[in-house]
């Protein structure tokens, strides 16, 4: 917690354990000894667990082994079975590779034995080089202050959209465009979503726990525009989904409790399976991180 001069403005209405400090609790993987983590799950949870906490909690456990100045760069992850709730999660870090410019490692999260999560984690130490990836998307969105929160766009939803209501929200969420469920039900079909993200409060000045937090937030609205594409929405709509793989790239150092745009859009469905790509930008329309996501989709239409 943040206090006197220095606490963020935003906690000053907030519970003295609020959602935030709720995941950073859970991120807070223990060191269990050779290489190992273990990762528990916050009291609000679903039926599984959430894949962005896999996610999150293996960025936490993977960067806990590497030694100097080489911050995550690239990860690759995929979703093996759906986790127990009710159990605690043990993360397995390999050490790859360590080199004096590159780290490798691969990470595993068991329960009883059985594969959970897998992922490849790369870091590498910064230098100065080739540079682009500056566009103009922000210029053509509300501004995150103009925009409402998400619990406006829940209200009178709360029937069919009851695991979204129920859910952790350690992220303060502005969607720039009619979130699919508003979209479904003013007959709008949306190729791309753009909602702008961050935390829910200030974060402490640690790149991996940043780093952690958008690995968090990555896992959610990035799906989305499978189901706009088609018109169709969570909750209103038989679509059941689940998350087969995770890929991230981070291009530049970045705050994650400061606004950041996400911008997705689905370029290809085929086979039962839906892709979606996104990217995470800031105010000025700088790209600081790429995400590319697939999932099993099954529609049942009434």
């Amino acid at each position: 917690m943040l206090d006197g001069e220095n606490a963020d403005p935003r906690r000053a209405h907030q519970a003295p354990f609020d959602d935030l400090e709720v995941l950073l609790d859970v991120l807070d993987v223990a060191d269990s000894g050779g290489d190992r983590f273990i990762g528990r799950h916050p009291r609000r949870v679903g039926s599984r667990t959430f894949g962005g906490l896999l996610v999150a909690q293996g960025i936490r456990s993977a960067w806990r082994t590497v030694d100097g100045d080489r911050p995550l760069h690239a990860l690759h992850s995929h979703f093996i079975r759906g986790g127990n709730v009710d159990r605690d999660l043990e993360y397995r870090v390999d050490r790859l590779r360590d080199g004096r410019e590159f780290a490798n490692r691969q990470i595993t999260a068991t329960q009883d034995g059985e594969v959970v999560f897998v992922m490849i984690a790369a870091f590498q130490r910064h230098r100065d080089g080739l540079t682009h990836g500056t566009g103009d998307e922000p210029a053509e969105v509300a501004a995150p202050e103009d925009l409402a929160p998400i619990g406006a766009h829940l209200a009178g939803y709360e029937d069919k959209l009851q695991l979204f209501v129920d859910a952790l929200r350690p992220i303060d969420y502005r969607y720039a465009n009619d979130p699919a469920w508003k979209a479904r039900e003013n007959g709008t079909r949306l190729p791309h979503n753009r909602v702008w993200m961050r935390a829910d409060g200030a974060l402490p000045d640690d790149p991996a726990v940043h780093a952690a937090v958008l690995g968090y937030a990555s896992d959610t609205t990035v799906l989305d525009s499978v189901l706009t594409t088609h018109g169709l929405s969570w909750g209103l709509d038989r679509v059941v989904a689940a998350t087969l793989n995770h890929s991230m790239w981070f291009h530049r150092p970045l705050r994650f409790d400061e606004w950041t745009l996400y911008a997705t859009r689905s370029p290809a469905a085929a086979g039962s399976r839906g892709l979606a790509t996104g990217r995470f930008l800031d105010a000025e329309g700088t790209i600081l991180a790429t995400v590319a996501q697939e999932g099993v989709f099954r529609h049942f239409p009434r």
